[in-house]
């Protein structure tokens, strides 16, 4: 317990030292976008997400064999959006000298207006009118967003799929054998990613999708300034890790 609990502080406030800098609790927040934004999508756009692309290609397998309630039409929008953004996202992250919080800076301020501009369509028109454009508005700020994450490299915090971090939670337990590295890392992110449909969730069974996004929109923000704030030229942290 005591692991799990100064595992989680570090991840939280980490020390000037650490390998990473101020990704950690910056990625932890783009979870939380993740979980609204989801919530948003599968809620209010017809069962479709604009993040997790494993759910959705389940969901156009199932649509294409005629389940009730389910669009091919949405997921293909939906994935070609979200592959559109990573594009975008890993054209950015291309640069080889790319300093890591600048490009977590720009890639969040760019999602933040895609998605600001996804709140304000959601307030101005009814959301069964404007499905599509909010799908494409949400899936190129996620594609971008989980492309910078990949290239920021912080482990156990891609923003956008759990799987694998709670395949490792449990494999590499001591139950199982192993040294339990970073539990308590692995704990927030899913607590961040459930905090986040939580709230998403609340908020459209409300009938305020567009608070919803708003709130993400502002999430965003915020990590993007704060992402810019920081950035240093000679951060220790700032060089890519591979």
């Amino acid at each position: 317990m005591r692991a799990l609990l100064t595992d989680a502080l570090r991840t939280l406030a980490p020390p000037r030292t650490d390998r990473h800098g101020p990704l950690p609790p910056l990625m932890l927040l783009l979870t939380v976008t993740t979980g609204v934004v989801d919530a948003v999508s599968y809620l209010a756009l017809g069962h479709v997400f604009v993040a997790n692309m494993t759910g959705n290609v389940v969901f156009l397998g199932f649509a294409l064999a005629g389940t009730p309630g389910l669009s091919a039409t949405a997921s293909l929008v939906s994935l070609a959006a979200f592959l559109a953004g990573a594009l975008t996202g890993g054209r950015l992250a291309a640069r080889p000298a790319a300093h890591r919080g600048r490009l977590l800076a720009l890639a969040t301020g760019v999602q933040s207006v895609l998605t600001a501009a996804a709140a304000v369509t959601a307030a101005a028109v009814d959301d069964g009118a404007a499905r599509y454009a909010l799908i494409v508005l949400l899936g190129l700020g996620m594609g971008l967003q989980n492309a910078v994450a990949r290239r920021l490299g912080v482990p156990d915090l891609t923003t956008t799929v759990l799987t694998l971090t709670l395949t490792g939670l449990a494999a590499d337990s001591p139950a199982a054998g192993g040294t339990g590295p970073r539990p308590g890392r692995r704990i927030l992110s899913a607590l961040a990613m459930l905090l986040g449909g939580l709230a998403g969730a609340v908020l459209v069974l409300h009938g305020r999708p567009a608070l919803a996004l708003a709130l993400a929109a502002l999430l965003l923000l915020v990590t993007a300034l704060t992402a810019r704030r920081l950035s240093v030229p000679d951060a220790h942290w700032a060089p890519p890790t591979g």
